[in-house]
């Protein structure tokens, strides 16, 4: 979550043209992060898990490239949240590695 808030906070900032571009991409792409954790906690089996994992994976992704253009193009400092994005991505690989490791 500390991921969303940051991504709210710097986008407030962004220039109003922003507003359906980076904005909102990249708000998006944090959210779909923590959304698709939370989904795939719930799920039952581990493919399912697996798959949710991976998507959120995908959106950290997604994310690291939305910063990476926001600090480039000028819009903040972009450096606390790609240490906060590093953090989910090492954590988010290690959860994926124990669901596919166990053997439920």
């Amino acid at each position: 979550m500390s991921l969303v808030w940051g991504v709210y906070k710097l986008t407030a900032t962004f220039p109003k043209q922003e507003t359906y571009g980076l904005t909102s991409q990249l708000r998006r792409s944090a959210m779909s992060v923590a959304a698709n954790i939370a989904e795939g906690f719930r799920k039952r089996g581990k493919a399912d898990k697996a798959r949710f994992m991976n998507t959120a994976e995908g959106s950290v992704e997604e994310s690291h490239y939305y910063l990476i253009l926001a600090g480039d193009l000028g819009y903040g400092d972009t450096e606390s949240l790609m240490r906060t994005l590093d953090e989910v991505s090492r954590l988010l690989n290690a959860y994926s590695g124990a669901i596919l490791a166990s053997n439920f």
